[in-house]
């Protein structure tokens, strides 16, 4: 069974090394599988920011906006691919359901990449209070905010790691819910299909 809060100290870890070093997962079983989401994660953030630089030219927007379905799209691959581990877990202990089982509207892939976020979020907070120059109303400011996603954290840890007591012990569903994210499909997005098609007419 995951403990979250080894998970949130992995992804509270690796956000400290990345953003010193190569952005590498050198985990493997579950905690591999939870780094890599991870992982997607971190890169999405920062493409992020440079999409939102004022300074950044037409050419980078656009090659920063493929970088970024990219890394959405294997963001959110690997949190049905978490999903489908619990799944497999399941299985191998032969978890029988309570008749009354319940469905919850969130995974615990999808509980656990929140907490990927939140982990990223925190980082750049603290980041923003040690800026020499930051005001004290930004640093009041951040504090407040930081001090929120703190407690968020909390919650979603405690809520999370519920959901998975409960979920191994046969009282809540499990099941893994697919994306489909249709955009990046060639075979369902018609800009993607119909460009296809017109280049082999031409």
């Amino acid at each position: 069974m995951i403990d979250i809060k080894q998970v949130v100290a992995l992804q509270t870890d690796m956000v400290a090394r990345w953003h010193l070093g190569p952005v590498l997962n050198s985990q493997d079983g579950t905690l591999g599988i939870v780094c890599e989401q991870h992982r997607w994660n971190f890169l999405l953030w920062h493409e992020e920011d440079i999409a939102r630089s004022p300074v950044a030219s037409d050419r980078e927007i656009a090659d920063v906006k493929r970088a970024i379905d990219r890394y959405n799209q294997q963001r959110n691959d690997w949190i049905e691919r978490l999903d489908d581990h619990i799944a497999e877990q399941l299985e191998q202990a032969r978890v029988a359901l309570e008749l009354d089982a319940r469905l919850n509207t969130e995974t615990p892939g999808s509980a656990i990449d929140r907490l990927s976020i939140m982990a990223l979020r925190i980082y750049h907070l603290e980041e923003q209070l040690q800026r020499s120059d930051a005001s004290p109303e930004h640093r009041a400011s951040v504090l407040g905010k930081l001090n929120r996603c703190r407690q968020q954290q909390q919650d979603l840890v405690a809520a999370t790691q519920r959901l998975i007591h409960d979920i191994f012990a046969g009282k809540t569903r499990h099941r893994t819910y697919r994306q489909y994210k249709m955009y990046n499909d060639p075979n369902l997005n018609p800009q993607i299909y119909n460009a296809t098609a017109q280049r082999r007419a031409a």
